[in-house]
């Protein structure tokens, strides 16, 4: 039916990013990218504004999630702007087309750029960030003395800097 291949679209947005996700709620910020992704948001007729709103409006009091039914109601709103002309069943129906056989990794390949490219850069920075905070911590004076013979016109300048820095630290 129209509303599971909806549900499966609901679920690839809803444990993105979030690995605690059952799929089965999904958060704000997942929810703005279906919109988004799926071309629900237009940006003219359906804003991020009306995202924020219609979330607010269908989600449980202290719910940062809403689940597939509640989806459900927020998308029949948007539908009626989406889709001005046709009834909330209609504009719905027409809506879950929109999502129809879409995930985060078939809209625009974002998704696998960027996973692909964030555990890259994770493992990369972590060793990096290491070294390069270490390097900071040890000889952070050393770096900013450096680039400061480097440049002859600094040198005077910064060879006295560090002078007076070091006798402040001796006091």
């Amino acid at each position: 039916t129209m509303a599971s291949e909806a549900e499966k679209t609901f679920q690839w947005f809803a444990v993105l990013g979030d690995s605690s996700s059952s799929g089965a709620e999904i958060n704000n910020k997942n929810f703005s990218k279906l919109c988004q992704d799926c071309g629900i948001m237009d940006g003219k007729t359906v804003t991020s504004k009306d995202l924020d709103t219609v979330f607010n409006k269908v989600k449980a009091k202290d719910a940062g999630t809403i689940t597939f039914q509640q989806f459900t109601e927020a998308m029949k709103e948007l539908g009626q702007k989406r889709f001005k002309e046709k009834s909330p069943d209609q504009g719905l129906e027409d809506i879950f087309k929109l999502m129809e056989g879409k995930n985060p990794a078939t809209t625009g390949g974002f998704y696998q750029a960027t996973t692909a490219g964030a555990v890259d850069r994770l493992t990369h920075t972590s060793k990096y960030t290491g070294s390069h905070e270490d390097h900071l911590d040890n000889s952070g004076m050393g770096i900013v003395g450096w680039e400061e013979t480097s440049d002859n016109s600094g040198y005077g300048r910064g060879h006295k800097g560090a002078g007076t820095y070091d006798k402040k630290g001796l006091e």
